[in-house]
């Protein structure tokens, strides 16, 4: 008999990709369904998936038994690109941009990235946490389970350390697991405005020796992007961090063809995140390297562009094409995948099977984490969200909603949804409340 602390009855439908992470090309679109079935988990990992009524044959249940409620069951989003530490907001920003000052007009006037950066910097350790954990709570009952999350709203060296202790903190004790990366080459600050080759210089031999130190951060990130850091301050910054033992994740290529996707490729980085402009010649590169193309297409949608990342041509070349929310306070103030689903089918012409597979299997993929999130198989993190849909095409079909009623995070309910309560008239005529 297998033995199990949890198991997950009452499941209408199991809907779910399946490894060996990633899936390319058209096995990208391959879900498969599975109905009236169970799922047993012990310490947090599953270990039976059969019918139900085999369950007690298989498996000596000692722990909990969870209902899904006649609900369809997926796997737990993974958000592989997030920025959920920051100070301050940025709605006055959001309502210059609807009255058409563009994204670069407004951080030539002291708004963006350097707006947070005084906000944060300012802001007190304990409400950097407060805010966060209440960012994460929101993603959790979107269904989300499971994050990357970024530093680069400090850029200085104590400021950045701030920021990554709050994700260590919070992680400790929060469902959601966050994988901490550190992106001190965010921008560059206002005090080396004009000293480009300063900054440089403090990331390369003080910021990354003291993160690394700190043990804060698994990966390091860079914007690689005209006007910020260019291939040649990437590729030196990047080497670096990669000489102190980083893993490398870039924001490349998001405004303009610079050549950041090919840079990641080269430098053997996990994945290369936007992408709106990238080139043919990068999207070789990242095929031949297995370097993750990590698409945000609620930036596009959130700064009113015309320009989505090349989905389909991403995955027709065989690139590992992964979905992310690019949660931050100026560019993507979202914390829903579910959104983030519908924009990729509609606006970048991924099929509903590609975009779900994109932002599980593969998103997990793109932070390292292919076996053991991402999917619902034996050996994998008991990691799950339960929709109110019969057909998981209403995932798109009935955008804008939130369909999660459950989620199960390590073979624990995490969230549950609390049943409605309407005030309304009982019958047409009846003049009777509820």
């Amino acid at each position: 008999m297998i033995k199990a602390d949890s198991v997950l009855v009452d499941i209408r439908k199991i809907v779910t990709p399946k490894g060996p992470a990633p899936l390319l090309k058209d096995k990208l679109a391959e879900l498969h369904v599975m109905e009236n079935m169970a799922i047993a988990s012990k310490d947090g990992f599953i270990v039976w998936i059969g019918p139900e009524d085999e369950l007690t044959s298989n498996v000596e249940v000692q722990g909990n038994w969870y209902s899904a409620g006649g609900g369809t069951v997926l796997p737990g989003f993974v958000d592989p690109h997030t920025h959920p530490v920051f100070g301050g907001n940025r709605t006055a920003e959001f309502n210059m941009r609807i009255r058409g000052k563009s994204y670069s007009e407004i951080a030539a006037a002291g708004g963006g990235i350097l707006n947070t950066m005084k906000a944060t910097r300012e802001a007190e350790e304990k409400d950097l946490i407060a805010d966060t954990w209440e960012r994460l709570n929101t993603m959790l009952t979107e269904g989300i389970t499971t994050i990357e999350g970024k530093s680069g709203y400090g850029l200085d060296t104590e400021s950045e350390i701030k920021q990554l202790s709050v994700i260590e903190q919070v992680d400790k004790v929060h469902a959601i697991d966050i994988v901490p990366t550190f992106l001190g080459a965010h921008e560059y600050p206002p005090e080396y405005k004009n000293d480009h080759e300063g900054y440089i210089k403090i990331l390369i031999e003080e910021m990354l020796p003291a993160v690394k130190e700190s043990g804060l951060a698994k990966y390091c990130d860079i914007f690689t992007e005209e006007g910020v850091y260019s291939i040649e301050e990437s590729r030196r910054i990047m080497r670096a961090a990669k000489d102190m033992g980083f893993e490398l994740k870039f924001h490349a290529d998001e405004m303009t063809d610079l050549g950041g996707g090919k840079l990641a490729a080269e430098l053997g980085a996990v994945s290369a995140d936007h992408l709106m402009f990238v080139s043919d010649e990068s999207i070789k590169a990242m095929a031949k390297s297995g370097t993750a193309a990590v698409l945000l297409p609620g930036t596009s949608f959130f700064l009113m562009m015309s320009n989505y990342a090349p989905a389909r041509k991403l995955i027709e070349n065989g690139v590992p094409v992964a979905l992310a929310t690019d949660f931050n306070p100026g560019s993507s103030h979202t914390q829903s995948m579910q959104m983030i689903i519908t924009l990729a089918c509609l606006n970048m012409k991924m099929t509903i099977e590609e975009a779900i597979s994109a932002a599980t299997i593969n998103a997990a993929y793109a932070i390292g984490l292919g076996d053991k999130a991402g999917s619902i198989e034996v050996g994998k993190w008991a990691d799950m969200a339960i929709f109110d849909f019969k057909d998981y095409n209403e995932l798109v079909y009935n955008w804008g909603v939130n369909h999660v009623e459950r989620v199960i995070k390590k073979g624990s309910l995490v969230y549950i949804r609390q049943q409605n309560f309407f005030n309304t008239l009982s019958g047409p005529s009846s003049g009777k409340f509820l």
